[in-house]
């Protein structure tokens, strides 16, 4: 029993279902919805989320189903109680985690280019991706693999509808521009968070051509345009009141299901903790000022706090920082930057926290040592007696050839004699000396 609604007579229906969810992937299907119906004619949708309670049981996770009709008031019920059943008297990994999906339609094929890919994220990984060239979905992760086959076949038949259901909203967009040809793209983008303390929160927002376009406010279920030629689309989103209710059911519990699903599949890789390393760098500034960044490198998870002190005061307000962003190996790293007035650095001390730390880590410049320095000026005096030694060696080749009779090149070796020369001479002069004793015979 799900929110009043008796499931068992509908496990009968799961193949019908499955078959109709399948047909939304048939561009004469969606072609024939038009502008009004794409997303709010009565039963689907609650069928496909009773589908999705059953399929529960068999703890595969999933994104977000392509649904084309239903009663969003029924489906946030639905969805509600699935998220209660599956999230209480369950503690959340430690940190902040979080499930995003990236989509993007091109209005026509391109050259070496998919017409339209989908690519899933847990803390910033890619661990699922569908690629029209291909046309199935595909684990981008290795803790994927003891997902069971059911669960590639059902996201491959979502993607393959999403990738029909995006086409048409490309082209519905195009032709609010007026576009009757040419490559343009649609981006969806969407997911959830959980942050350390138990908060959540999650976003949908929508691109055309690379550009903001449409995003939803969650809290007033209200399309936002971000550019005046939006203000179409959002007219016509506006009549299908359900597809922003569902989207907010969506994101507001099943998201978070699958989320705490896909770390439960990630195990260690997910919920493991790397200290940062952390160093300190100086340069100075036009303005004989010095600038000190604090840099942490290799740490995961993604919460970390960086910040500047001068003795007991925090310098919140003269901090520049830069945004957390993936390493590429797996691991996260960040920067925050002071400007101090120079000769003054010692002062400064940059303060670290991260769960894989047990401490604050405090760090500040160190200026080179004595012999730090004493080894630079060596190095820098051999480097140059180096070099000193390369040119003259050069010079003096030159020098000695030039007075053989020629510069390297010209061909105008030692003389040629009849005699056989003391060393064997290169191939080049042998072939110089047997003309010109050729010619002088002649």
């Amino acid at each position: 029993m799900v929110a009043g609604v008796d499931t068992r007579p509908q496990a009968q229906q799961l193949k019908r279902v499955s078959a109709r969810t399948s047909a939304l992937g048939q561009p004469s299907r969606l072609a024939a919805r038009g502008r009004r119906g794409l997303w709010c004619a009565p039963p689907l949708l609650l069928l496909l989320l009773l589908e999705l309670v059953w399929e529960s049981a068999s703890e595969s996770p999933w994104g977000l189903p392509v649904v084309a009709d239903g009663p969003a008031s029924l489906a946030k019920v639905v969805m509600a109680e699935l998220a209660r059943l599956k999230l209480e008297n369950k503690p959340w990994p430690g940190g902040t985690h979080s499930l995003h999906y990236h989509y993007l339609a091109l209005s026509e094929p391109g050259p070496g280019l998919p017409q339209f890919l989908a690519v899933g994220y847990v803390d910033d990984h890619p661990f699922i991706r569908y690629d029209s060239r291909v046309g199935r979905a595909e684990p981008q992760a290795g803790w994927m693999a003891p997902v069971d086959a059911q669960y590639w076949e059902t996201e491959t038949r979502k993607q393959r509808a999403w990738a029909e259901v995006q086409q048409v909203e490309t082209w519905t967009v195009m032709g609010y521009r007026n576009h009757t040809g040419g490559m343009h793209s649609t981006q969806r983008m969407f997911g959830c968070t959980i942050q350390e303390d138990g908060r959540s929160s999650s976003f949908w927002q929508f691109g055309f051509d690379g550009q903001d376009h449409l995003s939803l406010d969650l809290e007033t279920l209200t399309w936002v345009s971000a550019e005046p030629m939006a203000m179409r689309t959002k007219r016509w989103w506006e009549l299908e009141r359900c597809y922003a209710e569902y989207n907010k059911a969506y994101l507001d519990s099943l998201c978070l299901t699958s989320l705490r699903r896909y770390l439960e599949l990630g195990g260690q890789h997910l919920t493991r903790k790397e200290p940062p390393t952390v160093y300190v760098t100086r340069h100075l500034t036009e303005n004989r000022g010095a600038m000190l960044r604090c840099w942490a490198l290799g740490f995961y998870p993604r919460d970390i706090s960086l910040s500047w002190w001068l003795g007991e005061e925090e310098l919140a307000l003269e901090t520049e920082y830069v945004e957390t962003r993936p390493s590429g190996d797996g691991t996260y790293q960040m920067w925050a930057a002071v400007q101090v007035p120079a000769g003054e650095e010692a002062g400064y001390t940059c303060h670290v926290q991260h769960s894989g730390l047990n401490h604050t880590l405090t760090v500040a410049w160190e200026p080179p040592s004595r012999h730090g320095l004493i080894a630079m000026v060596i190095s820098s005096i051999l480097l140059l007696l180096a070099v000193g030694v390369v040119i003259l060696t050069k010079r003096f080749l030159q020098d000695h050839i030039t007075d053989q009779g020629g510069v390297l090149g010209v061909f105008e070796g030692p003389p040629c004699a009849d005699t056989e020369p003391s060393a064997p001479p290169s191939t080049s002069l042998q072939m110089v000396c047997t003309t010109k004793m050729a010619s002088s015979s002649s």
